[in-house]
């Protein structure tokens, strides 16, 4: 590797992030980064300001103080506190369309084929001809297993398989990085695993992904670095051998003690 790639900045970089919904602070001065090729997870009980971080990241949320860096640049900002908002459309849009989000709910239209759903966003968005996008959406979808499934309704297709186009429909962007908000959480066991195997082998590539993410087991097996999050406050972070074999904290311990026995 040349010299000089370690000298990239981070995909993602968040740096003392505040947010509040009201007089709620869900997160009280956040940081963390996301150099290329890491795959980290946020881990932490519901309310702890997980889903929170990655839609702030994404700037689906807006954050009251703090900076968010995107491969070094400085997201734009206008306004103070409750009334701070993105200043540049066109860099919202720039980071927007190269941090593809997976949701935890499929987020499907449910008037277009599950292939048009994933041409949708190259052709609208990147103004892509759809003669270019259609074979790589076809390709993306078969890297998840449902090459089949490209002239389905999504009505016609399980969780599992919904959930998988979704990821084909983030790739189809061609992003710098993925971030997934409790991708499994709706899906019983037998199709988690559908969802679980695809994640596993796209962090197996070396893409860049921030995951959210209850499956402790999941979190170990994909991760570079696990991020421990508690009433909005980073409390404990490092790879997945520290964080699950031995952590440091009290909060971390009864939490990891709390989801073994449920």
């Amino acid at each position: 590797m040349p010299p000089h790639v370690s000298q990239n900045p981070p995909v993602i970089e968040i740096r003392d992030l505040h947010k509040a919904y009201g007089a709620l602070e869900v997160l009280k001065g956040v940081s963390m980064r996301a150099a290329r090729g890491d795959v980290i997870s946020l881990i932490g009980s519901s309310g702890s300001g997980k889903s929170t971080l990655l839609r702030c990241a994404n700037l689906l949320e807006h954050s009251q103080q703090g900076d968010i860096l995107f491969k070094g640049e400085a997201v734009q900002w206008k306004g103070h506190g409750s009334h701070r908002r993105p200043g540049n459309p066109k860099q919202v849009l720039r980071i927007r369309t190269n941090l593809s989000m997976v949701f935890q709910q499929f987020n499907l239209w449910s008037h277009m084929t599950i292939l048009q759903n994933v041409m949708e966003a190259p052709i609208t968005v990147l103004g892509r001809p759809r003669e270019e996008v259609e074979p790589k959406a076809r390709a993306y979808l078969a890297k998840v297993g449902i090459a089949d499934k490209a002239d389905a309704w999504p009505a016609q297709l399980s969780g599992g398989q919904q959930q998988r186009a979704a990821i084909a429909r983030a790739l189809c962007m061609e992003p710098e990085a993925l971030l997934f908000d409790e991708p499994t959480s709706a899906l019983d066991p037998e199709l988690e695993q559908e969802v679980v195997k695809v994640i596993k082998a796209l962090a197996a590539e070396g893409r860049t992904m921030l995951l959210v993410t209850h499956d402790m087991r999941l979190a170990a097996d994909v991760s570079d670095h696990v991020v421990f999050l508690h009433q909005g406050n980073l409390i404990e972070e490092g790879p997945p051998s520290a964080i699950f074999g031995s952590p440091q904290t009290e909060r971390l311990q009864q939490f990891l003690s709390a989801t073994q026995t449920a």
